[in-house]
């Protein structure tokens, strides 16, 4: 016959901290969505070519300023292009890259990709780095 002993309350508690701890640590250890697809910068291949700007602001004239302005300039509506370094600092590139690529429908803007191509819309983003407000 087994006898069965209540378990102590300060045993209880530890046992409580040491399971709480190690769930604590399992969901820190698990990879997330963020950690197996990092949104980090995207480089710009032409950044620092001032003989990509002219074609640049050409291609976005051509296919852009309907909506953002001629050369960019328009107010905030549907969004202000001379303000992006402002808004996302180091991620402008990213964003405007997954902005144009894969476009953002609920807003209006419609998927570029196909269209421009990465080139031209690296060429485009050349141009719109040069007319950036300042901080």
């Amino acid at each position: 016959m087994s006898v069965s002993r209540p378990i102590d309350v300060s045993w209880r508690r530890a046992l409580s901290l040491h399971a709480g701890a190690l769930a604590a640590v399992l969901c820190l250890a698990a990879p997330t969505a963020d950690a197996q697809n990092p949104a980090g910068p995207i480089a710009n291949p032409f950044e620092g070519r001032a003989d990509v700007i002219d074609e640049g602001r050409s291609l976005f004239n051509q296919y852009c300023a309907h909506c953002h302005g001629t050369n960019a300039h328009q107010g905030e509506r549907p969004r202000d292009l001379r303000r992006l370094k402002l808004r996302y600092g180091s991620q402008a590139p990213r964003i405007f890259y997954e902005a144009v690529s894969n476009g953002r429908l609920e807003k209006g803007m419609p998927v570029w990709k196909s269209v421009l191509g990465e080139d031209m819309l690296w060429r485009i983003f050349t141009f719109l780095e040069t007319v950036q407000t300042p901080p």
